[in-house]
């Protein structure tokens, strides 16, 4: 076997885990990062806190970030793109491009956690105005404010007196072919909610959904501290229009527990758009020949019981690049394609006694 190295793809959340667990168990960790920057989605796109129990983001990432720059068995490269890859478990080389510059990779098993991207609501439809109104915004775009302490309309600057998130944005889709559920917008919706109730104790909040889905102990942490606490207002219901009118927005479509007609006036109104694979994720399945789901997520080999392994021995994947994940999954899923990726190096080789 060429080396004992283990080439990570990513520095997000999964990326960082997969590569404390190879170093502290004795073996080399080369993770490769396109950014300039650990932290991976939460990081790149300003996430305020966690989901469910609101420690602030930056925080939990700079514990998972520390371990890792400050170990001897881990290689980061910064600035670096993917772009080939030869060979086989135990002998890969992998070709990539940092800052321009050709380098060349050699490892025995490679661990891919190159996340997701969120949906982009103005793509299929603009049934929302999200490109058309200013107060029309993401759950990303509030993720960020709420960081910056400075929740108003992008409009005028002004604190909102009514809000309203419409879930399912981007998922539970037929039309547009996504009909997954990816699986945390409701839990992010209703921690966002609280927290906008937080920082505008007066704004009126609701939150527009199909099926409230809050799995393990969402339901408790979040979801009846929401409507009991922060007395935020879920309706059952299809937003299908939002109209300007005057200086407010005007939400359209049915309230379906009442099977009636609604037009509600909002100041801001929230989509919760859900996950697609990433660029990353596509292009790292072509590099490496791993199968894709028909969303275009890498796919897994072992069902339940083995959610890392690929079709390709030696490949690894883990978190969001496999589809709808959360940091809890991303985390556990980390650990098991750390000890998996070891015992196929070991197998190869065995350790001596």
């Amino acid at each position: 076997m060429a080396n004992q190295k283990i080439l990570i793809i990513g520095g997000g959340p999964g990326g960082l885990e997969v590569a404390r667990g190879i170093a502290e168990l004795g073996y080399e960790a080369v993770l490769v990062e396109k950014r300039d920057r650990l932290g991976g989605t939460p990081d790149e796109a300003s996430y305020a806190a966690l989901t469910p129990d609101l420690r602030p983001a930056e925080e939990a990432l700079n514990e998972m970030i520390e371990p890792v720059v400050n170990h001897p068995n881990v290689e980061i490269m910064y600035n670096t793109l993917v772009h080939d890859a030869e060979g086989e478990l135990g002998n890969f080389r992998v070709k990539a491009l940092q800052l321009g510059k050709e380098v060349e990779i050699e490892a025995a098993a490679v661990i891919v956690c190159t996340g997701f991207t969120h949906f982009d609501p103005g793509r299929e439809t603009q049934k929302y105005g999200y490109y058309e109104h200013d107060d029309v915004i993401t759950l990303v775009d509030c993720e960020k404010m709420l960081k910056a302490g400075n929740f108003v309309r992008p409009s005028n600057g002004e604190k909102p007196k009514r809000v309203c998130f419409i879930q399912c944005v981007g998922s539970r889709d037929r039309q547009i072919g996504n009909e997954y559920c990816s699986k945390v917008c409701c839990g992010i919706a209703s921690k966002q909610a609280i927290e906008i109730r937080q920082h505008v104790p007066d704004c009126k909040v609701y939150i527009f959904y199909i099926d409230m889905r809050m799995y393990g102990y969402w339901e408790n942490e979040i979801y009846w501290p929401a409507q009991e606490k922060y007395k935020v207002n879920y309706i059952k219901g299809i937003a299908t229009e939002i109209l300007k009118k005057g200086d407010r927005l005007l939400v359209k479509g049915e309230d379906t527990t009442l099977r009636r007609p609604m037009e509600v006036p909002m100041d801001m109104v929230i989509l919760s758009v859900g996950m697609e694979p990433s660029g990353g994720t596509k292009e790292m399945a072509k590099i490496f020949g791993l199968n894709q789901n028909k969303y275009g997520f890498i796919e897994t080999t072992g069902g339940p019981l083995d959610t890392v392994s690929t079709n390709v021995p030696g490949v690894f994947a883990v978190g969001a690049c496999t589809g709808p994940a959360d940091l809890e999954d991303t985390v556990s899923m980390a650990g098991l394609a750390a000890m998996k990726a070891i015992s196929a190096m070991r197998k190869l080789a065995p350790v001596s006694a």
